[in-house]
């Protein structure tokens, strides 16, 4: 059986898990629409950030969706490997590229149906993008890759983790660069050094290129920045995961 065959059965034995662990929907989905629930209508008069407010934030939380639901795929590739199912795996002679394969799709579909539900909720608290069709599947490319890098990456991480509960700590920093970037208020806001670090960290460019395609003006140096960003984290994410299943399988 070639790699794609054995891809679609992991990929439907990953999302059978997560539908049976409902603690992995709600940090996936729920959390999420809490934090922007959180700074919208707690915190969302204290900034003055030239917009709605709900306008600016709604494509930063749509990459911290991204991000909450890393823990929960670092955890499962661990346990997959800790617990003797890729040795199982590997007595069927499964590929073992579509082991990987399956929890990077699945953490895909699982990131896209986040930001679903996060925009679904923004447009009732009033977010009016100006984005034309053609900006919308930007948006949506711009999802999936941005969910491809990291899925690889944290892929990495977990199969570097030595337990499934140092997997998901691995994931931490992940989550929290989200909050020291532009996804909650612009980087000039900030004090010196969170500044420059917010400006030039990998997540900036990714939301500025998202806000500027639902503004319906994206900003061809993000975009590109953005690109490239994707294309490293993709690529580092990948090789790593790879010599380290090798060499752990």
């Amino acid at each position: 059986m070639s790699a794609k065959p054995h891809s679609m059965v992991m990929l439907r034995r990953n999302l059978k898990h997560i539908a049976r662990n409902p603690m992995a929907v709600f940090n996936s989905v729920m959390m999420p629409i809490v934090v922007m629930f959180m700074f919208v209508y707690m915190m969302g008069g204290a900034f003055d950030v030239g917009v709605d407010y709900v306008d600016y934030a709604t494509p930063g939380l749509m990459l911290l969706a991204v991000c909450y639901g890393l823990g929960g795929t670092a955890t499962a590739v661990n346990s997959d490997m800790t617990k003797g199912i890729i040795n199982r795996f590997k007595v069927m002679d499964v590929s073992r590229g579509a082991v990987l394969t399956g929890h990077v799709v699945t953490s895909v579909l699982t990131n896209l149906v986040a930001i679903a539900a996060l925009v679904g909720v923004a447009f009732l608290m009033g977010f009016r993008p100006s984005a034309s069709l053609l900006d919308w599947f930007g948006v949506v490319g711009m999802v999936v890759l941005i969910g491809f890098a990291a899925g690889w990456l944290t892929i990495a991480l977990g199969l570097a983790a030595k337990s499934p509960e140092t997997a998901g700590m691995a994931a931490v920093p992940l989550v929290m660069l989200p909050f020291f970037s532009s996804a909650i208020v612009p980087a000039e806001m900030m004090g010196p050094g969170l500044r420059q670090f917010a400006e030039y960290q990998p997540l900036t460019p990714l939301i500025e290129t998202v806000r500027g395609l639902l503004n319906g003006a994206p900003d061809t140096g993000d975009t590109v920045a953005a690109l490239a960003w994707c294309a490293g984290i993709s690529l580092v994410g990948y090789l790593w995961a790879s010599a380290t299943f090798n060499k752990r399988a």
